[in-house]
């Protein structure tokens, strides 16, 4: 298989065995590169409010362009390894957590089919709290609602064009409310030591 250019999203909120979430984050993308995954852009790292509002501390989030062979399950599969080798564990959507790899995008492909990410993508809000799709839906059907995902990736992958909806990243993260936007703040480059 050709190499197929990735988007991921990067958080956590919870220290771990003495390491902070950035710390976290950072150890995450080492974890990729050690795969064999070539890591070809980091976001900045930026503190973000916890979602739902209330449910744990601030997280630290970021984003990556990555590039591999891999099938987008086989790498969603490398996301949960290191995931797990970094502690998370999984009770309830949405909580508190050690780190969180998401697969946000695979270059232009939609998955599994147009009409089931457009279902997800359109799920009212009360849904998505406690529905969970049982197959890899890709573009992730939040990513256009999430300022901690938006933000980051404008960083690095501004003018990528989400392929049901064909806007692109700039564009979807200039229309999110600004209050929003406000609330997330850049901590650091992810070179660089906080």
């Amino acid at each position: 298989m050709d190499s197929l250019v990735y988007q991921i999203g990067l958080g956590a909120n919870l220290s771990d065995r003495g390491r902070k979430p950035a710390e976290t984050l950072v150890r995450a993308l080492a974890g990729l590169a050690e795969a064999g995954v070539k890591i070809r852009a980091v976001s900045r790292f930026y503190r973000t409010p916890a979602y739902p509002p209330g449910s744990g501390p601030d997280f630290v989030n970021a984003c990556a362009t990555l590039e591999t062979a891999l099938a987008p399950q086989e790498l969603l599969e490398l996301l949960h390894r290191i995931e797990a080798e970094l502690g998370r564990t999984r009770t309830h959507r949405w909580e508190a957590r050690k780190v969180d790899l998401d697969l946000l995008a695979a270059g232009d492909l939609i998955l599994p089919d147009a009409e089931v990410q457009s279902r997800w993508r359109g799920l009212a809000p009360e849904r998505q709290a406690v529905e969970a799709p049982e197959v890899l839906i890709l573009p992730h059907p939040r990513l256009q609602d999430r300022s901690f995902v938006l933000i980051p990736l404008a960083d690095i992958a501004p003018g990528w064009r989400h392929p049901a909806t064909g806007r692109t990243v700039a564009e979807m993260a200039a229309a999110l409310p600004e209050a929003e936007k406000a609330q997330i703040r850049p901590v650091f480059a992810a070179n660089s030591a906080e």
